[in-house]
């Protein structure tokens, strides 16, 4: 339950920090275009910037988990269908004798 609750936390995180310089970019481009000068300007790209690389660092840090649990999932399948054929091979070897 937890793994769901961390991936969901960090999907939503991605998702805010990429929707916040889409509407600074849309806004830059309508209401403000012409209205920022100098310092004004440079601070305002710099917090858009800033939350496009956090959206990114999100995207890393979730194709990470996903892989990591894909790889579980299958060291843990693999594991149980070893198991499931030594049964049955050891089950076999006890019903010729």
């Amino acid at each position: 339950m937890t793994c769901k609750n961390t991936t969901t936390r960090r999907r939503w995180f991605g998702l805010v920090c990429l929707l916040i310089p889409i509407t600074m970019l849309v806004a830059d481009e309508t209401m403000l275009k012409g209205r920022l000068n100098g310092v004004v300007f440079l601070a305002y790209w710099l917090v858009c910037f800033v939350f496009t690389l956090l959206a990114i660092c999100a995207a890393w840090l979730d194709v990470r988990a996903l892989r990591r649990s894909t790889r579980d999932a299958q060291r843990t399948l693999f594991d149980s269908t070893r198991q499931n054929i030594l049964r049955e091979k050891s089950g076999k070897t006890g019903d010729a004798e």
